[in-house]
């Protein structure tokens, strides 16, 4: 039973050889262009008094020399032997426990960011840490991972089967990692850390000498798919199982928000014993205070609005749309010439979706007439991120029953207001009429909040100093370092 525990420009692509020069970059083997959508795979939560399991699993069988440890290599990866910088194979200098990260995709999501915030947290008290994941790209990833030890291995593992089957492939392709750390790596670690795909859980438990492992639910996986089907219900009935029960065999949950940890007790009834507790996503400012911003801001534009969201169709991006239209009714003429929107996201070609809805929301954008009025951005650096949050009036966040959302978090410490459905995480970090707007998610009643901005630019210094303090009180990452920090003692001892 498991205890309780307390970036590339828009729209260009960087050359091969670039990519290759970036100090701590991993290269992958070639891997599918099928669609992915691995940010549904979102594990549960486990809680702050670390109670640790008093079973533990052994592997049978004698240690694998290293020799064979290589052989292994070369033929489980294809002759493929994962890059590392001198870095990646120290773990990092830190002389305290050693900590592997697990993580599906190493892109630019919420669940990337954690995961890059908390290797970072630990890294700085000492860990030697290591992330390992089933794709790696330095150009599209958040700028950090270049100075951590990241390995990839296992991209040559499908995606998806002919577009279906995404929850079955990221399984097996965490399956796979999880398997290569254990019996190819030679890594010798004392924690593991993984988040999103809980079936690589029971493979980390076999090790010979037992690991810890501590597991970040930022989401039920069952809950972000649909059962249209009888087929589909089938096929996900395992898959559900599954899920609940590796889960349960974490050393140690945490979820990432008090909405998440309801969900989680509401959805894995057989772990109704587990009492998660909330790690909050913390913000790692230092990104936000020393990166000098890049031009990207439209020109001659008084009011600007942004949205920054993957382009996925959960993420309701058209609401921003939407809103802006009904924005039009509601101002004069010279008003509206000076107000404009940036929908900016993360977008991986790789990903169907991301291609499919992106140009969706620009046809929906030219229906509505207002694709003069709208900019969009894709795969935006950090410096770009930075310029859009220090130029804009306040930032639109559609999506609803968000996990918990680290966008609206960016946004409050850059002291820009959130106007954000009022469902799910925002409910926890946005105050309503003090940081931003909670809202249900109309177009009319996001476009009155608006209009609110429109009315009184002073506004934006008021709820942006007010989202500022929240995020420094409440959300800041020496809290996150110190929680996530103690977990990880309390599994060593």
């Amino acid at each position: 039973m498991a205890p309780s525990c307390a970036q590339t420009p828009p729209d260009t692509e960087t050359p091969q050889d670039a990519r290759a020069k970036e100090p701590g970059s991993a290269r992958t083997p070639m891997g599918t262009k099928a669609d992915v959508s691995l940010a549904g795979n979102m594990a549960r939560g486990r809680s702050c008094a670390c109670v640790l399991r008093s079973d533990t699993w052994t592997s049978p069988g004698p240690r694998i020399t290293s020799s064979l440890r290589r052989s292994r290599l070369r033929l489980l990866s294809g002759g493929y032997e994962p890059e590392a910088t001198a870095a990646s194979m120290a773990g990092g200098p830190g002389s305290g426990p050693s900590v592997l990260f697990l993580h599906p995709d190493l892109g630019l999501g919420g669940a990337e960011r954690l995961v890059v915030d908390a290797a970072l947290a630990l890294r700085a008290r000492g860990c030697r840490v290591q992330i390992w994941t089933a794709h790696y790209d330095p150009a599209r990833c958040f700028s950090e991972t270049r100075g951590l030890a990241v390995r990839s291995v296992g991209d040559w593992l499908p995606r998806s089967l002919l577009g279906r089957g995404h929850a079955l492939c990221a399984a097996l392709r965490m399956a796979y990692v999880a398997l290569y750390v254990l019996l190819l790596s030679g890594e010798e670690m004392d924690v593991f850390v993984c988040d999103q795909v809980s079936a690589c859980i029971p493979i980390l438990r076999l090790a010979r000498t037992p690991k810890k492992v501590l597991f970040y639910c930022h989401f039920p996986d069952q809950l972000l798919t649909k059962r249209e089907s009888f087929l589909k219900r089938i096929y996900r009935a395992p898959l559900d199982w599954l899920e609940e029960y590796t889960t349960g065999m974490a050393d140690c949950i945490v979820v990432n928000s008090n909405f998440t940890a309801n969900v989680f007790k509401n959805t894995f009834k057989s772990l109704n014993h587990i009492k998660p507790d909330v790690l909050y996503p913390s913000l790692n400012v230092s990104t936000f205070d020393t990166i000098v911003p890049a031009s990207i801001i439209p020109q001659g534009k008084k009011y600007l609005f942004l949205s920054i969201n993957r382009f996925e169709r959960k993420k309701n991006l058209a609401l921003a749309l939407e809103a802006l239209h009904d924005l039009r009714g509601r101002l004069d003429a010279q008003e509206w010439n000076e107000v404009h929107l940036v929908l900016a996201g993360g977008y991986d070609e790789r990903v169907l979706e991301n291609v499919e809805h992106y140009e969706e929301l620009k046809t929906i954008a030219t229906k509505l007439n207002i694709s003069e009025e709208v900019t969009f951005v894709r795969s935006f650096s950090d410096e770009q991120k930075i310029s859009l949050f220090s130029n804009s009036l306040c930032v639109l966040y559609t999506p609803s029953n968000e996990h918990f959302g680290i966008v609206p978090l960016e946004a409050m410490y850059m002291r820009c207001p959130v106007i954000a459905v009022n469902s799910g995480g925002p409910l926890e970090s946005v105050i309503n009429s003090v940081t931003g707007f909670l809202c249900d998610p109309l177009p009319t009643q996001f476009s009155e909040a608006m209009e609110k901005f429109v009315r009184d630019p002073a506004l934006k210094n008021t709820m942006g100093a007010a989202g500022r303090a929240r995020v420094t009180e409440k959300f800041s990452s020496e809290a996150f370092t110190e929680q996530l920090y103690q977990y990880i003692c309390r599994l060593t001892q």
